[in-house]
């Protein structure tokens, strides 16, 4: 198939896209297919059109655009096939404040949370307790997210965010071991325990992409009943936000063995260090055969 690769783009994630599209590109290539690099920053203009002469797009985008579903809505324009939700399912994903509400109603156990819609005049009232995670509502790979634990830090961290971005959320902290969970055609992946080496607080940027920046054990050495327990949350925070194909859901496991749901992506990382990858090998699923099975998902759906 002549397969249109979408990486890079204008968002803060751009190098992590690109660094995950040349691995994706390799394994495509190996696959038989012919491919077509685009990146929207210098090509946007004529995405529908590129699109059209496809069969099938692989989007490798991570943050606006990609994961709130424009290209997406682009790509339907254009009758051209992709991997992954639609949209829809994207957009409400991404936007943290909007998935977490959903979560609750479907009684997902999640941290409480302050949307904040402007920057707040030093001295605020947060209205959360100390200590917070604070982060921007729509990013992703922990770029300017940072545990606040007094008010001035608090302060500080979202001067950062609203620097460049428009929304902030403000979550409380659970402190715990922190529990990734994939989604492959509709089936729970296995868990993978994330410990982040040195002095890093939490798996903050440099943890995720470095070759050996934090511990990453799959399958995670937790109960059966944690894990059938995340595997449960998992599928219905998918059904619930209406996503298909793929994604990765992230979590907190308390003391006392409480999973709490933070977040789900639905554009894995794709690169050599990332987490989705990791679990489908671990289920007999390597990289290359995972690549090919996201085209067959997407062409199930799409074709």
């Amino acid at each position: 198939m002549n397969v249109l690769l979408i990486a890079g783009g204008w968002s803060s994630e751009r190098e992590v896209s690109l660094n995950g599209a040349a691995i994706i590109r390799a394994a495509l290539e190996r696959l038989g297919h012919s491919v077509r690099m685009f990146d929207p920053a210098p090509e946007f203009d004529s995405l529908i059109a590129e699109a059209k002469k496809a069969d099938f797009a692989f989007i490798n985008m991570h943050g606006s655009p990609g994961e709130d579903g424009l290209v997406q809505a682009m790509l339907e324009c254009a009758g051209c096939p992709y991997q992954g939700p639609g949209p829809a399912p994207s957009f409400l994903a991404l936007n943290k404040a909007a998935s977490k509400q959903v979560f609750r109603e479907r009684g997902i156990p999640t941290p409480d949370w302050r949307l904040l819609t402007s920057r707040p005049e030093s001295g605020f009232d947060l209205g959360l307790d100390l200590p917070v995670f604070a982060k921007p509502n729509t990013g992703g790979s922990s770029v300017h997210m940072g545990i606040c634990r007094d008010q001035a830090s608090l302060e500080r961290q979202l001067n950062i965010i609203f620097d460049g971005c428009d929304l902030a959320l403000v979550e409380s902290l659970v402190p715990g071991t922190e529990l990734t969970c994939g989604m492959l055609g509709g089936k729970a992946l296995p868990l993978i325990m994330i410990r982040p080496k040195g002095s890093a607080e939490f798996f903050d940027y440099e943890n995720k992409y470095a070759a050996d920046g934090a511990e990453e054990i799959c399958p995670a050495p937790v109960d059966d009943a944690v894990r059938d327990l995340i595997h449960k949350y998992t599928l219905e925070a998918n059904e619930a936000l209406g996503l298909t194909g793929y994604s990765r859901a992230d979590f907190m496991l308390d003391e006392n063995g409480t999973p709490w749901l933070l977040e789900v992506n639905t554009l894995p990382g794709m690169t050599a260090t990332s987490l989705l990858p990791q679990a489908a090998a671990e289920s007999g699923l390597p990289f290359d055969e995972l690549i090919a099975e996201l085209i067959r998902l997407g062409m199930e759906q799409r074709g």
